[in-house]
């Protein structure tokens, strides 16, 4: 198997997160394997031939990607024509629906395998597209435990192989406490998302429920949570530039989202992979979000689940409170993120669930089994 190459798209943040842990559990398992394709920095540092920076791929809702629908259909050729040119043993996806299905039904013609990991949401937004994903797709691996049983009739192979956050996030609840910046008790972790268009939208909204909380708790400790240095740097330009309400202890930390995480008593998070993650850290929160308004209507047609929020999904109830589009306020996220911040029932019980959440994540390894699923495969 010795100079095989293995193509993979991970088009946004999280997912290039996930996919790092994998590329390290397969190189361990075979160093002479290469890999190329759409990624980002924690790719990148993985030694992975990056073609296609991911920074400029993370938009979400219909209209958003509408209106940038010339730069997708250029990369999507670009990357067919890669493919059929250097004609990889398989094509790994993480996630990132919207381009990978279509990207799978090409390979597929291409007679190039391909293994998605992360299954996408077709179980909540379209249900229609399940078929067609079934014949592009050799194998499935999913880290939801409930993914499986759903589509266990579309006739996939399919292996849940658990989360890979559950390892790193026992490792970093086990570890000594690492020192933070800022001062205060208590602290207030704000998760307000990697894409522009989730910052502009939740994060005015996350600051002045801070200041309202204030008044409260007149110590309060805000953090801003980043996925990297950079972004920290970039952020803390636009809380210095933001001229709405914001605390008066307020810091933007970047790469170290596990231990606000940790450390924080309570936090605002946009709904997406940073709420497995709180949930993991054992950190109780509100689950925010807010679209485009035709993204909202159009989603509100498609999606035929009763939460956003995948801890909420995972648990099969509403663990955490979630605020959604016109219920979103600094009044509403205050109200729900107070009583999280003292020892009260309500924080009792979210901590109840959250334990919940974790057990049925699976045990760590998640990347290991992965990556044994994913030799399997080209193997055959």
């Amino acid at each position: 198997m010795a100079g095989r190459s293995l193509m993979i798209i991970a088009g946004e943040v999280s997912g290039d997160n996930l996919a790092a842990g994998l590329i390290r559990a397969l190189r361990k398992r075979d160093p002479n394997l290469h890999f190329f394709g759409i990624g980002g920095e924690a790719l990148r540092a993985e030694g992975v031939d990056i073609l296609q920076d991911n920074s400029a791929m993370a938009v979400m809702g219909f209209t958003e990607v509408f209106v940038r629908l010339a730069f997708f259909r250029r990369i999507f050729n670009q990357m067919t024509e890669i493919a059929a040119t250097r004609r990889p043993a398989a094509v790994i996806l993480v996630d990132y629906p919207g381009f990978n299905l279509r990207f799978a039904g090409v390979m597929r013609k291409l007679g190039i395998p391909v293994i998605y990991y992360v299954c996408p949401q077709v179980w909540a937004w379209n249900r229609q597209r399940i078929p067609k994903m079934a014949r592009s797709v050799n194998r499935l691996l999913t880290i939801f435990p409930f993914e499986k049983d759903l589509l266990a009739d579309s006739g996939m192979k399919i292996d849940f192989v658990g989360h890979p956050l559950v390892a790193p996030a026992l490792a970093q609840r086990l570890a000594q406490p690492q020192p933070l910046p800022g001062s205060g008790t208590p602290r207030l972790a704000l998760l307000p998302g990697s894409r522009r268009h989730e910052i502009d939208r939740l994060l005015p909204v996350m600051l002045e429920a801070a200041t309202l909380l204030e008044r409260d708790f007149p110590t309060l400790s805000c953090l801003v949570a980043c996925p990297t240095e950079s972004a920290a740097l970039d952020m803390e330009k636009r809380l210095a530039c933001h001229g709405g309400a914001k605390p008066s202890r307020l810091v933007a930390v970047g790469g170290v989202t596990r231990e606000v995480l940790k450390q924080a008593h309570a936090a605002a998070v946009a709904s997406g992979t940073a709420t497995v993650e709180t949930a993991l850290m054992r950190c109780p929160m509100v689950v925010v979000y807010r679209t485009a308004r035709l993204t909202y209507a159009l989603a509100r047609l498609l999606v035929k689940v009763p939460f956003i929020g995948m801890v909420n999904l995972v648990a099969g109830r509403a663990v955490c409170p979630e605020l959604v589009q016109h219920a979103l306020t600094p009044d509403s996220l205050s109200t729900a993120l107070r009583p999280l911040l003292s020892p009260t029932a309500e924080r009792t019980a979210m901590l109840t669930g959250l334990d919940e959440v974790i057990h049925r994540l699976g045990e760590p390894g998640a990347d290991d089994r992965a990556a044994a699923c994913v030799l399997e495969e080209i193997e055959r």
